[in-house]
């Protein structure tokens, strides 16, 4: 760990994004949210001495790609912080009519400009929704915006930490109840792909296979399915159709580089 600290010389990072970066639903003992972001700067900073890595996170739920590039973007040529991960376009590609093509074309762009500033830029592929009611119908969508994504990672020279092929994120663990936001376990898994992906090791294994869970009867799914859309995907779509955004009026949680 600490041989890969001194080859890359990292010593302050920036995370962009939605909720996704954010960290719901990966609760805090004081009520805030973690997520995988803030777990991957904690393990950028093991082994340095304290105060030595900074660290900010300016990603806030809800915001579409444009909205990342316009309000987060920008501060980072302000901070400039040795690295930056930039997963942004989920809500982009999520919405009715959108063609992966156009938000990978936006996603470039905004990547150049990370790259004039940041030395390394890590991005994230987007989820496999195989296993996701109504999302899945998604999936093709998703898998074509990744592709972009992997070649704009060749052009530009970023690191890929690649959610798809991470198994672990298909099962139910790896989810909090609405099902649209990782668990605390699924942000760990994550943070541990993203260490790797920047040549970190890990002790842990974030492919590691979840612990058998009891198995559900087709009955028992498909009333945890009408319950689960009841409760979260019915007021999200009414969210989306109404064009408001659960990040109204939420700033970003640590806007500025700061001693972890």
């Amino acid at each position: 760990m600490a041989d890969h600290l001194e080859i890359l010389d990292l010593s302050s990072y920036a995370a962009l994004g939605d909720s996704f970066t954010e960290g719901l639903n990966d609760p805090n003992p004081d009520g805030t949210f973690a997520g995988w972001a803030d777990r991957l700067a904690v393990l950028l900073a093991e082994g340095r001495p304290a105060g030595d890595f900074r660290y900010a996170n300016l990603a806030v739920r809800g915001r579409l790609l444009d909205q990342i590039v316009a309000e987060q973007v920008p501060q980072v040529r302000r901070i400039q912080p040795d690295l930056v991960t930039f997963c942004a376009g989920g809500n982009d590609i999520l919405r009715p009519g959108s063609d992966p093509d156009e938000v990978a074309e936006r996603f470039e762009n905004a990547v150049v400009q990370l790259r004039e500033t940041a030395r390394t830029v890590l991005i994230c592929t987007g989820f496999d929704t195989r296993d996701v009611p109504v999302l899945r119908h998604l999936r093709g969508k998703i898998a074509a915006y990744n592709l972009h994504l992997r070649a704009i990672a060749d052009r530009n020279d970023c690191a890929v930490a690649d959610l798809w092929s991470l198994r672990p994120l298909r099962g139910r663990q790896a989810w909090s109840e609405d099902r649209l936001h990782l668990s605390s376990e699924g942000h760990q898994r994550v943070a541990l792909l993203a260490a790797r992906a920047l040549g970190l090791a890990t002790a842990a294994d974030p492919a590691e296979p979840w612990p058998a869970e009891a198995e559900h009867t087709p009955a028992e799914v498909r009333r945890e399915n009408l319950q689960w859309a009841r409760d979260y995907l019915i007021p999200w779509v009414g969210r989306r159709l109404r064009g408001e955004s659960s990040g109204d009026n939420v700033e970003a949680k640590r806007p500025e580089l700061l001693p972890l």
